[in-house]
């Protein structure tokens, strides 16, 4: 706030000193041209070289100290932004679109930006010229400027209306440039799947589509602009005109001399060459505002997930987990409309997970699987009964205690662009060599990470590229195992390894889950048979649940996915695969801090 308070001083004494320079045009005229005072030449002479002098430091100030103002601001509201970003909810996320919020974090701010380092110090350049200028005129000769200023409204009321149409241009420009963004977006991060399936046409059609809509709202723009600058320009060669043709009559009736109608002539361009310019700095405004608009949009989007007042802290949890009479809807589009509705996710879930239990779900997708584990931490909250851990209602617990003592280790694997270490210790920090090398052994990782050029300190590619879809997998697994959780969450974290290699890992993960309470979700019978409790969910519903023998002995969903997934094989491929060394000498990590 102070370098913007210094800015506008130094603005403010940049045009009081430019505002010399009138003056000193009818002294040179007035009195050492028409009086012949040649002696007094080098002294006024050298006054103009002053102001020149005055006023390149005052410009250097205020730039500069515009620029820095605009970069401090800027730096605040982009970390403000990227804040906000880590703290919504997921089902915030599940509706947003990554490229539009890209394109808020950067190229929104970066528009709030040029407005604060340029416009708005140019704005009050602006404002200071025109107003100390008018001063001054109607100081030497009111009815000179009344009369000059005839213009005025006509030029007042194009600028206000061209604001009005111009905005909503603007506007129409951030949003394509969002869709722009998006596209690019979701084609890289896709280019695998349209390479597999031919679409490079088709996908350079649709971001042609997407290009023309910025480039047609662009030319809006041009199109509005190109009729707002000779309109201003007409008013003003007008304006100019009648201070020629009445000043002219005033010198030559004596009720203004020569050299005040030049001191004039010069004043007046200081609110002509602004009204000339306001366009650009309406520009400025009209995209800060609709950026800002998007801004803080994303900035007031209420948290619906956070710590409730007075959250209790639980810095140590048994794990035992407990889901009363448990309801869940989600929104999601309606078919065929578009319109955002309700969709029943659960349905009266009934669990008692006791610490250090194993607890396995079974179904097929859309089953509420997910749904049920994303309960847990509170990446939703319920729409109807209430989660307990160790007795206390999840919504009721500080949320870092809450989630920094349950590892999970998800469907889809994400790794960050950083070495295997980094990656492994990515949620405790703290975590020793030995510690990171043990949680790597437990999940099968260690072996193919030693043959990596540089082992722990191999740099993994963007989203993981260069390792196989199994060795992410693992990689993720050993992440979870590292932060020794109390509660662990296995959403198919198998699902990306043959069956051998699953095997090996559920040896490992066997003396992991003793004394943690572990959810599993798998298709595959070989990861749930050893659960305390399994359920079978089907639309939302408990259908079956019971130990793996009483599953079986029912005869019911569960035995079918059983005689489908050919037990005998199953069983031969757990008597030839014996745990490698690796596995087998994986050591449980002590817990320490995140």
């Amino acid at each position: 706030m102070r370098l913007g308070v210094a800015g506008l001083i130094a603005m403010a004494v940049l045009t009081g000193v430019g505002l010399l320079r009138p003056w000193l045009l009818e002294q040179l005229i007035d009195r050492v041209i028409k009086e012949r005072r040649f002696t007094e030449l080098p002294y006024w002479a050298l006054a103009v070289v002053a102001v020149a002098v005055v006023r390149a430091a005052f410009n250097f100030g205020r730039q500069y100290l515009g620029q820095v103002f605009g970069q401090n601001a800027t730096y605040d509201l982009r970390s403000a932004m990227y804040d906000k970003l880590q703290y919504l909810h997921f089902k915030f996320y599940d509706n947003a679109q990554t490229g539009d919020l890209m394109s808020r974090v950067t190229g929104d701010t970066e528009a709030f930006r040029q407005f604060l380092s340029f416009g708005f110090i140019n704005l009050m350049d602006v404002t200071f010229m025109t107003v100390f200028s008018l001063v001054l005129m109607m100081s030497m000769s009111v009815k000179l400027t009344l009369v000059t200023l005839l213009t005025m409204p006509f030029i007042l009321i194009v600028v206000i209306r061209f604001e009005r149409v111009v905005h909503p241009a603007f506007t129409k420009i951030r949003e394509a440039l969002a869709n722009l963004t998006t596209a690019t977006q979701e084609n890289l991060n896709g280019v695998r799947t349209v390479k597999a399936f031919a679409r490079e046409r088709f996908e350079v059609g649709k971001f042609s589509r997407r290009n023309q809509e910025y480039v047609r709202a662009n030319l809006g723009a041009a199109a509005l602009w190109g009729s707002f600058f000779p309109l201003i320009e007409l008013l003003s060669n007008l304006a100019i005109t009648l201070l020629l043709w009445y000043g002219g009559k005033m010198v030559l009736g004596g009720e203004l001399s020569l050299g005040q109608l030049v001191a004039f002539f010069s004043l007046i361009w200081y609110w002509i060459w602004p009204m000339r310019e306001v366009g650009y700095h309406i520009n400025n405004l009209t995209q800060a505002v609709a950026s800002g608009e998007r801004l803080v949009q994303l900035l007031d989007h209420p948290r619906e997930i956070a710590d409730a007042p007075g959250a209790r802290r639980m810095p140590e949890m048994a794990g035992h987990v407990r889901f009363e009479d448990v309801s869940f809807r989600y929104e999601s589009p309606k078919p065929g409309t578009g319109e955002i509705g309700e969709q029943q996710a659960l349905q009266n879930i009934t669990l008692d997970a006791p610490a250090g239990s194993v607890i396995a779900l079974l179904g097929t997708t859309g089953s509420g699987k997910s749904s049920l584990i994303n309960l847990i931490p509170r990446f939703y909250d319920v729409t109807g009964g209430r989660v307990l851990v160790d007795g206390v209602d999840v919504r009721d617990i500080n949320l870092y205690d809450l989630r920094s003592q349950i590892g999970i280790v998800l469907q889809e694997t994400f790794l960050w662009s950083a070495t295997i270490r980094e990656n492994i210790a990515y949620g405790r920090r703290s975590a020793t060599m030995a510690e990171i090398t043990a949680a790597a052994k437990l999940a099968c990782a260690h072996d193919f990470i030693m043959e990596t050029p540089l082992g722990y300190e191999t740099v993994v590619g963007e989203r993981g590229m260069g390792l196989s879809g199994g060795q992410k997998q693992r990689i993720a697994i050993a992440r979870a195992i590292l932060n020794n959780p109390r509660i662990l969450v296995l959403d198919d974290a198998t699902a990306a390894v043959d069956m051998e290699t699953e095997h090996l890992i559920q040896t490992g993960l066997q003396r992991l889950m003793q004394g943690r309470t572990t959810f599993v979700i798998a298709h595959r019978l070989s990861s749930l048979k050893h659960a305390d409790e399994i359920l079978v969910l089907e639309e939302g519903r408990v259908v079956e649940r019971g130990t793996h023998e009483q599953l079986l002995a029912k005869g019911g969903i569960y035995r079918s996915v059983y005689e489908i997934q050919f037990k005998d094989r199953e069983q031969e491929i757990t008597r030839r695969a014996a745990p490698s060394d690796a596995c087998a000498a994986g050591i449980v990590p002590e817990r320490g801090d995140a």
